[in-house]
């Protein structure tokens, strides 16, 4: 028989922090538990690897915001460092023909095909973020992978799809970063929304006066079409999801795998020993260090029963992606274990990192080729690559969304000497 929880909810911090050892408490009680977000506000979040599976594909699981109930009964605080997840136009919290529709405006940009004529773009932008990440190092050769590398690399390659001038870049990636954080104050992310709302609608203007062919040009003239092809207010969304989850996700994916790869110098050797391939550093670090912790949100339409706790219709929903990830009863005993030679399966049951559903993320195949060429290049340039710091002085990201380091500083060209193998502490 189904019962609710009754174990009090378990609050999220909303700076963040490592979630793998309260992933792993929380599991030991349930693949699904009460949360407390931000603001008091009651949710769940659904951690088990079997249990997500079947939630991000059922039935009566919504995306839209008209389901989510404390948002309806005006509960949810202007300046909710959540709500832009929630309201934001767009695919992300569409439903049945609105979201195939909203999707089938951009899908064709990331096909497997489509990506793969990229590749030489992002090898050629690989091999230039290099030279800046060198020339970046300080005297001790040290320099913030994450910064000069893992982010202009996706921020690039999807400005660059979507025809946004470089000068726009940082400032993007900065208040994508507020808009994703859930430690900010209310002013605070209501000022990053505004802001990052208006910067999006001065680069859809200039593409509106000068088209080119980029995504961003295409969207354009789809809206303008009239009908229900697109409205502005979903062309704008689209653009905000296409920026922030097109670089956030996989500047995430990239530096976790450097870290995993340099905290576990034996899976670095097995790689390079041809005993795995980067594409399996790739899934292997989705699994263990997924890049998104606890994505919002998903709204029951009615009360709904998963893994024996009982859901009530309205609850935001948290897809609890790096505690499935490391699910026992999925990936075995060892489910904590980084090994890049665990043997292939479908990615339903290898890892549900990117999604799984008609909401699977449309941009896997581009992380996936960014991450693979990223990783292979940079340990090619610099073999003796390692950490500048233990892993555990690392400050995690802002925020529970997110999952990763705010910096990732490494060391280019460590000392030589007898076992040496710089710091390390896996998580």
């Amino acid at each position: 028989m189904a019962t609710s929880s009754v174990r009090p909810p378990h609050r999220l911090d909303p700076s963040g922090g490592c979630p793998h050892a309260e992933n792993a408490r929380l599991l030991a009680c349930g693949a699904v538990a009460a949360v407390e977000l931000p603001g008091g506000i009651e949710g769940m979040a659904v951690l088990g690897h079997e249990a997500l599976r079947q939630f991000l594909q059922h039935p009566e699981v919504a995306k839209n915001a008209r389901h989510f109930a404390a948002l309806r009964e005006g509960r949810i605080a202007p300046g909710w460092p959540l709500l832009t997840f929630a309201t934001v136009p767009g695919m992300t919290t569409a439903d049945g023909a609105d979201h195939r529709r909203l999707r089938g405006l951009v899908s064709g940009a990331f096909t497997p095909r489509r990506v793969e004529e990229l590749r030489p773009r992002v090898v050629e932008l690989t091999e230039l973020l290099l030279d800046g990440l060198e020339a970046a190092a300080t005297r001790d050769g040290v320099a913030d992978l994450r910064r000069h590398f893992a982010m202009p690399l996706p921020m690039g390659v999807v400005s660059e799809l979507l025809g946004v001038d470089g000068g726009f870049r940082d400032r993007l990636h900065h208040l994508s970063s507020q808009v994703v954080a859930t430690d900010i104050g209310p002013a605070q992310a209501i000022a990053a929304n505004r802001e990052l709302l208006a910067v999006l609608a001065e680069i859809a203007a200039a593409k509106a006066a000068h088209p080119g062919d980029d995504l961003t040009s295409a969207l354009i003239a789809a809206r303008d079409e009239g009908g229900d092809r697109l409205s502005q207010e979903e062309l704008i969304g689209t653009l905000l999801l296409l920026i922030v989850a097109g670089h956030e996700t996989t500047l995430n994916l990239i530096t976790n795998a450097v870290r995993a790869l340099c905290a576990h110098r034996d899976q670095l050797g097995l790689v390079r020993a041809g005993a795995a391939g980067w594409a399996d550093v790739v899934e292997e670090t989705l699994r263990w260090d997924a890049p998104v912790s606890y994505f919002p949100f998903r709204y029951p339409v009615r009360d709904l029963t998963l893994a024996g706790t009982r859901i009530p219709a309205g609850t935001p929903v948290l897809a609890g992606y790096s505690a499935a990830g490391r699910d026992p009863a999925a990936h075995g005993p060892d489910a904590d274990r980084f090994d890049v030679t665990r043997p292939a399966r479908p990615d339903a049951v290898r890892h549900l990192s990117l999604g799984h559903g008609a909401h699977y993320c449309l941009g896997a195949p581009l992380a996936r080729l960014e991450a693979t060429v990223a990783l292979e290049r940079l340990f090619t340039r610099f073999p003796a690559l390692e950490l500048a710091l233990p892993t555990r002085e690392l400050t995690p990201n802002a925020g529970f969304v997110g999952n990763s380091v705010r910096t990732l500083p490494v060391r280019l060209t460590p000392p030589r000497g007898p076992g040496h193998h710089g710091p390390a502490n896996p998580r």
